[in-house]
């Protein structure tokens, strides 16, 4: 039977890497998922606003609960690293091209229809759909560890990859754990512009640019606006300093290429039919128009000049209060840096 069950997981290790997952593990359940830290971790509010990390906690630290008589989790990582496009602002890797999301679901359910049809059992794919704890999931299931920074680092590979979990019946052999090997490096701590890596291991969701600039609903507060410096979206700064991704390769996934985008002045511009129509099939649609433009007025009270006033002085004078008011901040930086 055990050889039977090495059998079945190298085939669909095999079909995995032919739908483009370069990462195959398989997790155990029920499994340890650092509860205590997580607990405590929502109890402090470092989630935010996130309020969805607050609920079905039994499921998310116990994910055999997902789905009856599940035995086993499988862990697929795909790469999705790529060098920065040239232009006066950032976005993070992840969304420079289509939302990763729909795509690796997609690729899933293919997978999971050939394991109900090849093998039987049941079979539950998520990517960022349900109550999952990825990170540490893929630490258990050997893909690789949690850095000091909680991203996945994978040895040979670094820290660019999209995690994906089918939840399964099937009892297939668990993966071994790959051992911790951040060693005495804090190149992700020390980078971070905002200091949410509070502790190696622990972040605070709150200070963290990529949670301020892509979950945060409401104004940003003044104290991180100049820390954004020109992120409009997300932050890769502790990602981009580990070591270990001094192995990465690009991605080979056509859909996540950078997709054009105009300056800054000019997608301030833009009315909700534009940005919804620009931006279909972008992670930064769920923004939506507000927060877009929100991130926006930060970055040019960053990094703007002269000829972006104009277009500032416009949403300043809008009805949104708050794009207006992180329009007049961006206003008053930019005269200020024009005055010195």
């Amino acid at each position: 039977m055990l050889e039977e069950n090495i059998a079945i997981k190298q085939r669909i290790k095999t079909a995995a890497h032919t739908l483009g997952f370069h990462a195959f593990g398989v997790a155990k359940v029920p499994l340890e998922l650092r509860g205590d830290y997580y607990r405590k971790w929502i109890a402090a509010g470092q989630h935010g606003t996130m309020s969805w990390m607050e609920r079905n906690n039994d499921r998310r630290l116990h994910p055999e609960q997902l789905l009856p008589e599940a035995r086993s989790i499988i862990v697929l990582g795909m790469n999705y690293y790529q060098p920065d496009p040239v232009r006066p602002y950032r976005i993070a890797k992840f969304a420079l091209g289509d939302d990763y999301h729909n795509l690796m679901l997609r690729y899933l359910k293919k997978l999971c229809r050939s394991l109900r049809d090849d093998f039987g059992g049941a079979q539950r794919p998520y990517v960022d759909t349900g109550p999952l704890l990825e990170k540490p999931i893929a630490a258990a299931a050997g893909i690789g560890w949690q850095g000091k920074s909680t991203i996945l680092v994978e040895p040979k590979r670094g820290t660019w990859s999209f995690l994906a979990n089918i939840v399964t019946t099937l009892d297939l052999p668990a993966d071994e754990p790959i051992k911790d090997r951040c060693g005495s490096c804090t190149r992700c701590i020390d980078v971070c512009p905002t200091g949410a890596i509070t502790a190696p291991y622990q972040l605070d969701a709150t200070k963290c640019i990529s949670y301020l600039t892509i979950e945060h609903d409401g104004p940003i507060p003044l104290q991180y606006r100049t820390a954004i410096g020109d992120r409009l979206y997300g932050c890769d700064e502790c990602l981009d300093v580990c070591p270990w991704n001094k192995w990465a390769t690009p991605t080979v996934e056509a859909k996540f290429s950078p997709r054009e985008l105009p300056p800054l002045r000019e997608l301030l511009a833009w009315d909700e039919a534009t940005f919804s129509e620009r931006m279909i099939g972008s992670p930064m649609r769920r923004l939506k128009l507000p927060r877009f433009r929100r991130n926006i007025c930060v970055v040019l009270g960053n990094v703007g000049m002269a000829v972006d006033l104009p277009a500032l002085q416009i949403v300043a004078s809008g009805s949104d209060a708050m794009v207006a008011e992180h329009a007049h901040w961006a206003i008053a930086q930019i005269n200020q840096r024009l005055l010195t």
